[in-house]
């Protein structure tokens, strides 16, 4: 199915993928705007809060050891990255590379606040995680459909201009000629 037609699977993905975009750029615009989260301890703060009990047990010399020493720049790397990963979902640009990014993240945050404990049943590792674990399911779908198919600064080029289109491998294969170099 060619680009520029988009199914309503598409549509659908595609209002996915700006939600979820938009909420990043929710999140990356009061940590880069504000002061509070990257210079005033807000990010020291949440890694506190995970080292009292919410982090996985081998994630905790992780957060002590490397995350808190490092908190100032990891929480501006954060803060942009939330705003790369938002900004890319919402205008469908490196939308796989986006979720790529994504994942991970929303990975690190399971392993790092979602713990219930050590003797808890199975479905309470899933249920404590519930509120990572659904972005992380949005982003393997982003990275597994082609989801800027529609509603996306591809899309809409395509219609603008055309669709973009590659040269089959044996458009430019020079053909041989048959007799001399006076064709005779």
């Amino acid at each position: 199915m060619p680009r520029y037609h988009p199914t309503a699977n598409d549509y659908a993905m595609a209002w996915l993928r700006i939600a979820v975009g938009l909420l990043f750029l929710i999140f990356a615009q009061y940590k880069i705007f504000g002061r509070e989260f990257i210079y005033q301890g807000g990010f020291e703060n949440w890694i506190h809060q995970f080292l009292s009990g919410q982090a996985y047990p081998f994630m905790v010399p992780f957060l002590r050891d490397f995350v808190l020493r490092h908190a100032s720049v990891i929480s501006i790397i954060l803060s942009y990255g939330e705003l790369c990963i938002g900004v890319c979902l919402l205008l469908g640009i490196a939308v796989r590379l986006a979720s790529f990014f994504g994942f991970a993240y929303m990975s690190m945050l399971i392993l790092a606040s979602n713990y219930p404990g050590l003797h808890a049943p199975w479905w309470e590792y899933v249920g404590a995680s519930l509120n990572h674990l659904v972005l992380a399911l949005c982003f393997l779908a982003f990275g597994m459909a082609n989801s800027a198919r529609a509603w996306s600064l591809a899309s809409f080029l395509d219609r603008k201009y055309g669709p973009r289109r590659k040269a089959p491998a044996d458009e430019f294969v020079v053909q041989p000629r048959s007799g001399n170099i006076f064709n005779k």
